[in-house]
């Protein structure tokens, strides 16, 4: 199928992400001779640039001119329709972690516009959006990818997609899916020497900008939870949300209401011992402990939470803030495809997203 010769590019999310891939969207639509790349509407949650006659944006100062901009953003509604009737074949970059965005997705589905996205929400949300999202997109012939969900730029979701489309049956998925995780507890117990008190490696962890504004928001395990959900569903088990299984949460029940981030690694140092007496039990086996995300398909079980590793293991063996994930299958035997990198950063991330835009590109 020949592609469209002009595509029309809508981004919602100007921020560490956003401003990275629009670099990348740059430097593509000056690349690419075939296909006029044109950015036609760019949004922050305040303020947005787009054209009533759908002239094109220059891309190298959008980020510029947006921040600048007192145009309000359509509501979404307002959005889908006015990207429903530009002139060209369009594709939506949402590079925000919005849940009304993800809600809408089947809107602009519906309506033939393609979707790339690293916003975990819409695939690991209710299972029933997650129906709605792939329903719509099959009806309409529009696309929707979203590597950059789990894993950045890793190719963690097109592996997974292509075992199972060339018939392999992945009996298992296990790995370190959180960057800020790998961090901590690569720093916390390592490999070789003793590693430093828990609540100093998450003060670190904070202070280096692995960790969010609140670092319960990490530690909680909900992140990998909806990582895992996304997988899962993949994998073909209809996961119903990232609650729905077993989540170890890191954060001390006495500290679950404090009331900051501050207040909490301030508070943290007390329950410090906690995670001492874990990580002198695998000591003690001669093993490392992790926090890991596990789908057994078999027997149809997601888990998340600290598991013990012998120190020669892959996942002991990560280095910094890295990502693993081991695909089991049967192809692969005992020895499962191992996918590992950076599974955090801005560029990586909209790394992702540039190649899942040039994958739509390949395909309208």
């Amino acid at each position: 199928m020949a592609s469209a010769s002009k595509v029309f590019i809508a981004v919602i999310g100007a921020g560490g992400v956003g401003k990275c891939f629009l670099g990348q969207l740059h430097a593509l639509a000056a690349r690419r001779t075939t296909q006029s790349i044109n950015l036609g509407y760019i949004s922050s949650s305040k303020k947005a640039i787009y054209n009533n006659d759908y002239s094109p944006i220059p891309i190298d100062t959008a980020a510029q001119v947006l921040a600048q901009s007192s145009q309000s953003p359509p509501t979404i509604q307002q959005l889908a329709e006015y990207l429903a009737a530009a002139p060209d074949k369009v594709v939506l970059v949402d590079n925000t972690s919005s849940q009304d965005v993800a809600d809408s997705y089947p809107l602009f589905l519906q309506k033939g516009i393609s979707i790339v996205t690293p916003n975990k929400k819409a695939f690991s949300g209710s299972y029933s959006l997650w129906e709605d999202i792939f329903t719509s997109a099959e009806k309409s012939g529009a696309k929707v990818f979203h590597e950059s969900s789990v894993g950045a730029g890793l190719p963690v979701i097109s592996t997974l997609s292509d075992l199972i489309d060339t018939g392999d049956k992945v009996t298992k998925i296990e790995g370190v899916f959180s960057g800020t995780m790998s961090f901590l507890f690569n720093s916390f117990a390592p490999t070789q020497g003793a590693g430093g008190k828990w609540s100093v490696e998450v003060g670190k962890a904070k202070a280096l900008g692995y960790t969010e504004p609140d670092p319960r928001d990490d530690l909680n395990g909900l992140d990998v939870a909806r990582k895992l959900t996304i997988l899962a569903r993949i994998a073909g088990l209809p996961v119903e949300s990232p609650t729905s299984f077993p989540v170890q949460s890191l954060i001390p029940k006495e500290l679950e209401s404090c009331t900051s981030g501050d207040e909490f690694l301030e508070k943290l140092p007390a329950f410090d011992e906690q995670m001492e007496e874990t990580k002198k039990a695998a000591e003690a086996e001669g093993k490392v402990v992790r926090f890991v995300g596990s789908i057994d398909v078999a027997s149809k079980s997601v888990k998340v939470g600290l598991e013990k590793f012998d120190r020669s293991h892959p996942i002991a063996a990560l280095q910094g803030s890295d990502n693993i994930i081991s695909f089991y299958t049967e192809r692969y035997g005992s020895n499962p495809l191992i996918v590992q990198g950076a599974g955090a950063g801005g560029e990586v991330t909209a790394m992702g997203v540039t190649s899942d835009l040039l994958k739509v590109l390949r395909q309208i």
